[in-house]
């Protein structure tokens, strides 16, 4: 069995040998942007991350597409020069904790008003300010129930918070307001204090979080997007910051990464920026994963999280 790796970032050495642990017996092959496969025995599986255009040639004659991640636009965006074969992202392996953890932090943050605390420090200001709403008046609402989606709201509940969800489909969750559907955006964000973003980018949510429809959400609310920067229509969000009527916004993910020097989110004190790292893809848990599926794979059995392409997730 051969198996093909490649990562955009280069990080490739680790990988090579944790897959070569785990699969004792595959051939591991390490694909490089130069590199032609064309004369040599056909690799079985591809497990890549963030692939280029010119790697597409190489999996003509692969079984099956493994990504080293759970989200899936970086590969979808190749549309019909992908081989039909299942693409497989990777499923929770340590990613949801992180990201509960994440959001958990940046709601709690507002909450206690540690954001103006950090302000007020950078000034040499003591003041104690008044706490700024009830618990129960701080609805956490979160867009995109999966499987990273779920842990968050699980977590936010325990802390207290109000929560409510939403998706494109029904869904039925103890202790959850559920919203589904477009037609029931509006609704879902009107009653968020807190937003968080943790939808898979389609054309669909391409731009979803405009300037209409994040002026839906109450005076003072709060953004949280850990899902992708493309979701959000930027120049509206820091218009919407600057008007008072988004009170702060925590982005972990950008519609161009790294984020430029002379973006004008880096100069806005209401916006907190981190480098994409609210659920970073654990190695172990990762390589263990797909290692698993391939052995699935290869004995006939049936697997979890292939991806449908017509719905881009």
């Amino acid at each position: 069995m051969r198996i093909l790796l490649y990562r955009g970032d280069g990080v490739i050495e680790p990988w090579v040998r944790d897959f070569s642990d785990a699969l004792p017996h595959a051939d591991i092959v390490v694909w490089h942007e130069n590199m032609s496969l064309a004369s040599q025995s056909p690799c079985d599986y591809a497990v890549v991350w963030a692939p280029t255009p010119r790697l597409l040639d190489q999996l003509a004659h692969v079984k099956a597409i493994l990504l080293m991640g759970a989200g899936v636009d970086a590969l979808l965006k190749f549309g019909d020069a992908l081989p039909p074969v299942p693409i497989v992202r990777l499923g929770d392996a340590g990613m949801a904790e992180q990201m509960a953890e994440y959001v958990a932090y940046a709601t709690l943050r507002y909450f206690r008003r540690f954001d103006d605390y950090e302000q007020q420090a950078r000034q040499g200001i003591w003041n104690p300010l008044e706490t700024r709403r009830r618990k129960a008046d701080f609805t956490v609402g979160v867009l995109g129930l999966g499987r990273l989606g779920m842990p968050v709201l699980r977590t936010m509940r325990q802390l207290g918070f109000p929560v409510r969800g939403w998706s494109r489909s029904e869904r039925d969750l103890p202790g959850v307001a559920c919203y589904a559907g477009m037609a029931s955006l509006d609704d879902f964000l009107s009653g968020t204090q807190v937003l968080v973003c943790m939808l898979p980018l389609t054309p669909e949510t391409t731009n979803l979080l405009d300037r209409a429809r994040l002026s839906q959400l109450p005076q003072g609310a709060y953004l949280i997007n850990v899902a992708r920067g493309a979701q959000v229509a930027e120049p509206d969000l820091m218009a919407l910051i600057r008007s008072g009527h988004i009170a702060g916004a925590t982005l972990d993910v950008f519609r161009n990464e790294p984020l430029p020097a002379p973006h004008p989110f880096w100069n806005e004190p209401r916006i907190t920026i981190t480098p994409h790292i609210s659920a970073l893809t654990l190695r172990a848990e990762a390589v263990h994963q797909i290692a698993a599926k391939i052995g699935k794979l290869e004995r006939g059995e049936t697997i979890d999280d292939i991806v449908d392409r017509t719905l881009g997730y």
